[in-house]
C-alpha cells in the first residue's frame, strides 16, 4: 500500500539513533551497556516512578509518550482497568502503538495468574520498541514484555544475543508486528479482540490512526462485547467512532481535565455516557467533523488539511460554528448580550433567531428526559443514539430551510 510521504510520530530521533547503533552491533553486551548509559539523559521520570520518552518534533511540537502523572499508572487506569477483562478466562488484546510496552505489561499485571492472555503488539518503530530493553521496569510484568521484544528482535536477526532471564509463562502469548498500523490490521481480518488499546500520539499529530476509515477497520476486529480504548476525548475522534457504528462513552480522568474514550459494538459495555455538552458539539458543530483517510494511506498533513477544508465548507452550511460553542446554548438563556449576539449569528443559517424557539428545542429534545418540542420522543438511552438523532434533526431543518 502506497505511503504517500507518510511520516509517523515516534520517539525522539536521538533516542532512535542510540538504539539503532546498538542494533548495528547486534546488541552485544557492551553495546547494550552503552545504549543504556546514553539513554539515561533522554528518560523522563513520571510521578509513579516509571519512565517515558519524548517524541520527535512534527509540526514544530513534541510530546511525551505518556503523562507526567505516571506513565505505567496511566496504562493501568486509562486502558487496562476500563477494558473490563477481569472475569474472562481467556483474553485477546490488540495493542496499537505499543511504544515501550506499558499497556501490554499492565494487562498482564492486572489479570489473574490463571488467565490465558494473547497480546498482539503493533509499533511502527523497531527502535522505539527496542528502547524498552534499556528502561528500568516498574513492575515484573514489564520484564515479560521485554523478553517478548528481545525474542522478536533476536528472531529477526536484529540482535545477536539474548541476555534477559525472565521467562514468558505458557499462558501468555505475545506477537509483535512492526509497521504502519493501517496496514498491519488489514492482515488481522480473522482475529477478534476483547480489547483494542489505541495509543498513538494526539489526534493533531497522528490523525491517520483516528480516522473514520481506521475505526471501521477496528470495528471488524472487535468482539461483540469488546472495547476500544483511547486516552483522547477529541470531538473528531468520537464522531468517527459514532459514524463507524460504535457506541461511545467517557473513560477515566487520570492526569487530564477530560476523560478518555471507550467504544463498543454493544451499548451494554458503556458505563459512562458522554455529557450533554460533548454530545452537542459532536453532533451539531464543525468540531465534530471527523478525520478522513479514504485509502488508509494518507500523510498526517494531508489528513489534517482535508478535515480543515471540510470544516470550512460545512461551517454555517450544515454545521454550527464551534468557536463560541453555539450548540451548547440551544434552549438556554444567555445573559451576556455580546455572547448572545455571536451565538445567534452562528445559528442564523438555520433560521433560529431565538435560542428557546421550537427549532432549537426540536434539535436538542433527544437529550431531555421528557419531550420539550411536542415531538413525543422521550430521552434516547445512549450517546450514540442522541448524537445521531440530533445530527439528523439539524439536517431536516436545513433541508426544509432550503426548499
Amino acid at each position: 500500500m502506497k505511503r504517500n510521504n507518510y511520516k509517523a510520530l515516534t520517539a525522539r530521533d536521538e533516542v532512535l539513533d542510540i538504539v539503532r547503533k546498538c542494533f548495528q552491533k547486534k546488541g552485544n553486551k557492551e553495546a547494550r551497556n552503552i545504549a543504556k548509559r546514553l539513554l539515561k539523559e533522554h528518560l523522563v521520570r513520571t510521578e509513579d516512578g516509571s519512565y517515558t520518552l519524548n517524541s520527535n518534533t512534527i509540526h514544530d511540537k513534541s510530546e511525551t509518550m505518556h503523562t507526567y502523572h505516571g506513565a505505567f499508572t496511566e496504562s493501568m487506569e486509562k486502558f487496562v482497568k476500563p477494558a473490563q477483562l477481569e472475569d474472562k478466562k481467556e483474553v485477546k488484546i490488540l495493542d496499537i502503538c505499543s511504544g515501550i510496552g506499558y499497556n501490554a505489561s499492565a494487562s498482564i499485571e492486572n489479570l489473574d495468574n490463571n488467565v490465558k492472555i494473547h497480546i498482539d503488539m503493533v509499533e511502527i518503530s523497531e527502535e522505539t520498541l527496542g528502547a524498552a530493553l534499556f528502561i528500568k521496569s516498574p513492575v515484573k510484568s514489564c520484564d515479560i514484555i521485554k523478553r517478548a521484544i528481545e525474542n522478536y528482535l533476536f528472531e529477526k536477526g536484529i540482535l545477536g544475543f539474548k541476555f534477559l532471564k525472565e521467562e514468558i509463562p505458557e499462558r501468555i502469548n505475545v506477537n509483535i508486528y512492526i509497521g504502519d498500523a493501517r496496514n498491519v490490521i488489514q492482515d488481522l481480518d480473522n482475529e477478534k479482540y476483547d480489547a483494542i488499546f489505541l495509543d498513538p500520539f494526539s489526534p493533531s499529530k497522528s490523525p491517520e490512526l483516528y480516522s473514520l476509515e481506521f475505526f471501521l477497520q477496528l470495528k471488524n476486529l472487535l468482539r461483540k462485547d469488546g472495547l476500544i480504548l483511547t486516552y483522547t476525548s477529541a470531538a473528531p475522534v468520537r464522531c468517527a467512532m459514532v459514524l463507524a457504528g460504535l457506541h461511545i462513552g467517557e473513560g477515566p480522568h487520570f492526569g487530564r481535565k477530560s476523560g478518555g474514550t471507550v467504544a463498543s459494538k454493544s451499548s451494554k459495555m458503556i458505563q459512562n455516557h458522554l455529557n450533554a455538552t460533548d454530545e452537542r458539539m459532536i453532533a451539531l458543530s464543525d468540531a465534530g467533523i471527523p478525520f478522513r483517510d479514504p485509502e488508509l494511506n494518507g500523510s498526517n498533513r494531508k489528513i489534517l488539511e482535508r478535515r480543515e477544508n471540510e470544516r470550512r465548507m460545512e461551517r454555517g452550511n450544515t454545521k454550527m460554528a464551534s468557536t463560541v460553542k453555539s450548540p451548547v446554548f440551544l434552549n438556554r438563556e444567555i445573559e451576556d448580550s455580546g455572547l448572545k449576539k455571536r451565538v445567534l449569528k452562528n445559528v442564523e443559517f438555520i433560521g433560529i433567531d431565538d435560542l428557546k424557539s421550537f427549532k432549537a428545542k426540536f434539535i436538542v429534545c433527544p437529550q431531555h428526559d421528557e419531550c420539550i418540542c411536542k415531538c413525543g420522543t422521550s430521552k434516547l438511552s445512549d450517546s450514540k443514539s442522541r448524537i445521531n438523532e440530533m445530527s439528523n434533526r439539524l439536517w431536516k431543518i436545513i433541508k426544509k430551510q432550503n426548499v
